[in-house]
């Protein structure tokens, strides 16, 4: 079967501050991303990827280039038609993970779904994620791995096109990465959802299609992987 090109950059430029304290964090950046593609931007703090992960998820806008998601141009949406862009075809994992404290589990992922027009059904991610057990319990009564895979949750039922994660192990221990890992390896491969993941860590780049790296604002390496390694079998 052909690839389809889903996500299109093309020249996108960003930088921020003015006169002497300017500084070009992105510099002519050009990708196509495939749908239900699995890949990783790579590269050392300050390299861009996180403002490259933001104009993405239209949180951010380019100063110049333009970036074009299922054939509709981003530069040539309202604010209303960007919110409804972000509300109905992103998924995002944050390294924090900004759940509603006083919500459920449940209530927490629920969240997710009303935002969506085609939501997964909320029991079968919650069993997918292996956290029905803990449904009803506060944010403040689970570990940091239990909060990340809730934070998954509430991202992975919105049934998004694209999931957007930025650093989403960066707060864990190395069994609970893996563990996340893992679970966002399966949402790409069993619900066919485009993954744009940011990390610093070498490693994650085995389970991608395809690792883009980045330095100084700039694609210096596409690397494709022929094999994607599992995540349970990755070591750093």
């Amino acid at each position: 079967m052909e690839k389809q090109v889903f996500l299109e950059i093309r020249g996108v430029e960003k930088a921020f501050g003015q006169g002497e304290t300017r500084v070009n964090v992105l510099q002519g950046i050009d990708l196509a991303v495939y749908k239900g593609e699995f890949i990783v931007l790579l590269g050392p703090s300050g390299s861009g990827k996180s403002t490259l992960l933001n104009i993405i998820g239209g949180i951010d806008a380019p100063d110049a280039g333009e970036l074009t998601v299922g054939g509709s141009p981003l530069r040539q949406m309202n604010e209303k038609e960007l919110t409804e862009y972000r509300r109905r075809h992103l998924g995002y994992i944050f390294q924090q993970y900004n759940l509603v404290p006083n919500l459920t589990v449940r209530e927490n992922i629920e969240v997710g779904a009303y935002l969506s027009r085609d939501p997964l059904d909320v029991d079968e991610i919650m069993e997918v994620l292996g956290i029905r057990g803990q449904q009803h319990k506060l944010p403040n009564q689970l570990s940091g791995g239990q909060q990340q895979r809730c934070a998954i949750g509430r991202a992975v039922v919105k049934n998004p096109e694209i999931l957007l994660c930025d650093e989403p192990t960066g707060a864990l221990d190395y069994k609970t990465s893996k563990d996340i890992l893992g679970l966002i390896e399966k949402v790409n491969e069993r619900y066919g959802a485009t993954v744009v993941c940011v990390t610093h860590n070498d490693a994650v780049g085995h389970m991608a299609d395809r690792v883009i790296k980045l330095k100084d604002g700039r694609i210096r390496r596409i690397i494709e992987n022929e094999t994607r390694v599992k995540a349970a079998d990755l070591e750093w």
